[in-house]
């Protein structure tokens, strides 16, 4: 459930007072306000610190003679998100003052900012960023501002989004992962569809992330013809789930693309079926039926799988017969390419990654929101992906007697 944010009475009372001390009525007077707040709140801390190293407050009286008084200040402009703040450094007579907020020499404040983006890209909302921000540094950042900063990565994720892409890629996978967003007051669930594709080097690389509500045929040609706009011009596998409407739209847009019912999402619809003191046991027999040596012997694998769970599971086996035939593409393939197909690791980094967004969030306050969280997690997975797949020289001669001419 979505927390319900709950404006206090003081907090009223303070919005009150900087609407009408700062004469708020457009957005660039809320990034004025905010930078004059900033500065402000940074000007204190310097204070405070140079009470401390002095010993005594402004004006407070002391028995024994001073050592060292206040000399003044410096003027220094410092570099935020929010646009130049301007802050007044205190001095100290001795020149022994060495602040610790904002050391000497320093202008620039986004290494703060980068740590909010960084708590941003790991879930945290920007409510708990503004919290947690207050307990390191000792200073209040708004959950307004910290939205601000983190809209600073909106250029790079359209840039990201529409990169150019390699002319073919070998294998792609979509996948699907669920959240709660909410539009105009109301949380509704919508799908984030994340393309993962195996490059023709070999290397994983998320080439595309989508946002969308609604699966259609309509919806998948739209994202076909964003690979292809970006330069994509051949896929020789699809690996997918029955997503409504794909498998018209793969023959419209790549009407050469061989769709494959995506073996390791045939396997997680399968477990979820079963309970967890099965599990380990029915795995490990759904692993006789897509490692099998051929397509007839596969199919004899899944009936005996199936006469020993229906049983006890009578949903469990249920797709594998009635999708026998875009499952059974998967035979032909050779033991190396078919192990990247059904080995779930590429995939379920990205899912894992994803769903702790779900443990850290329940909702998101809007798409733009859910986007910036997916771009960052993905950038956070993706950096680790720098080996290619084992024998990959080998499954690409391979892919080259098999769709000759393509790749």
């Amino acid at each position: 459930m979505a927390r319900k944010r709950i404006i206090t009475p003081e907090k009223k009372e303070l919005i009150s007072k900087l609407i009408e001390e700062y004469d708020i009525k457009t957005a660039k007077d809320l990034q004025e306000a905010l930078k004059d707040l900033l500065g402000d709140t940074i000007q204190n801390m310097l204070e405070a610190e140079l009470d401390e190293h002095l010993g005594y407050e402004r004006y407070e009286p002391t028995e024994e003679p001073k050592s060292n008084y206040r000399n003044g200040h410096t003027s220094k402009t410092l570099k935020s998100s929010v646009g130049p703040v301007e802050i007044d450094v205190p001095r100290d007579r001795n020149s022994e003052f060495e602040p610790k907020v904002i050391p000497k020499h320093k202008r620039d404040i986004s290494d703060i900012e980068n740590k909010i983006i960084a708590m941003y890209a790991r879930g945290m909302s920007t409510r708990e960023i503004s919290e947690q921000i207050q307990d390191i540094y000792g200073f209040e950042v708004s959950a307004e501002m910290v939205s601000k900063i983190t809209d600073r990565i909106l250029p790079e994720i359209e840039e990201w989004q529409n990169r150019p892409l390699d002319e073919v890629y070998p294998i792609i996978f979509i996948d699907a992962i669920h959240f709660s967003v909410k539009n105009d007051g109301l949380v509704t669930k919508k799908a984030v569809y994340v393309v993962l594709a195996i490059t023709t080097e070999g290397l994983k690389d998320v080439i595309g992330i989508y946002v969308g509500e609604n699966e259609s045929s309509k919806f998948w040609m739209g994202v076909l013809n964003d690979l292809k706009n970006r330069g994509v011009k051949d896929i020789l596998i699809l690996c997918a789930d029955a997503l409504t409407g794909i498998k018209d739209a793969i023959n419209a847009a790549f009407p050469n693309t061989e769709y494959q019912r995506c073996i390791v999402h045939q396997i997680r619809n399968t477990l979820k079926y079963v309970s967890d003191k099965d599990r380990k046991e029915f795995a490990k027999d759904l692993k006789r039926i897509y490692t099998a040596p051929n397509e007839e012997t596969g199919y004899e694998q899944m009936l005996e799988v199936s006469e020993k769970w229906d049983k006890k599971y009578p949903a469990a086996m249920k797709s594998w017969k009635t999708n026998w035939d875009v499952i059974c593409p998967f035979f032909k393939y050779s033991k190396e390419l078919r192990k990247i197909m059904y080995t779930t690791n590429a995939i379920e980094s990205l899912n894992s990654s994803y769903r702790r967004l779900n443990k850290s969030r329940t909702v998101f306050p809007s798409d733009q929101a859910l986007m910036k969280s997916i771009y960052l997690a993905t950038l956070k997975i993706t950096a680790k992906w720098t080996m290619r797949y084992r024998d990959w020289g080998m499954i690409l001669g391979q892919l080259q007697i098999m769709f000759e001419g393509r790749i």
